[in-house]
């Protein structure tokens, strides 16, 4: 049995990107961490304007009480067209008081990452569940009704007196 080039190579083509669509693929997403740096910044000597001047803008600013800094770094890893899941993740916390001294500094890992799963496509809601043809014509004989707040005009919407 004897294979002609064209199909070898056709066959060479459809291996090759099988075997890359197997491929897992990394990502890195927010604060590159240096070790070094982020050891140098010390609770009671740094200020707000060393940490800027160490580790640069962070990632979240916390808008309440002494405004604490966060700074978020994650690697996810996917295959093909799946959705990515986080592999590692760094969280560094940096917390001030009101005169932007640093007071701590709190590391977290992969352990803070939460799995939401949302129900469905749709938000559930409370109240009656209506139908496409009761919002379509539910409010047909409502306007201008007795009784529906619209008055005659000049009459304040239907008050008895202004």
């Amino acid at each position: 049995m004897r294979v002609s080039s064209p199909r070898l190579v056709a066959l060479g083509l459809v291996l090759a990107l099988a075997g890359t669509a197997c491929t897992p693929l990394r990502s890195h997403q927010g604060y590159v961490v240096d070790t070094d740096l982020v050891n140098s910044v010390q609770p009671g000597v740094d200020n707000r304007q060393s940490v800027l001047q160490t580790l640069g803008q962070p990632t979240i600013t916390s808008q309440f009480e002494g405004g604490d800094w966060y700074y978020v770094a994650r690697d996810s890893r996917n295959l093909g067209f799946t959705k990515p899941k986080a592999q590692a993740q760094i969280t560094l916390q940096i917390s001030f008081d009101q005169a932007g001294n640093v007071t701590a500094i709190r590391r977290g890992g992969i352990e803070q990452v939460a799995s939401i799963t949302p129900d469905g496509k749709t938000t559930p809601t409370l109240g009656r569940k209506r139908g496409f043809f009761q919002d379509l014509f539910g409010n047909i004989g409502s306007v201008g009704a007795p009784g529906a707040g619209a008055g005659a005009p000049g009459t304040g919407g239907g008050r008895g007196r202004p």
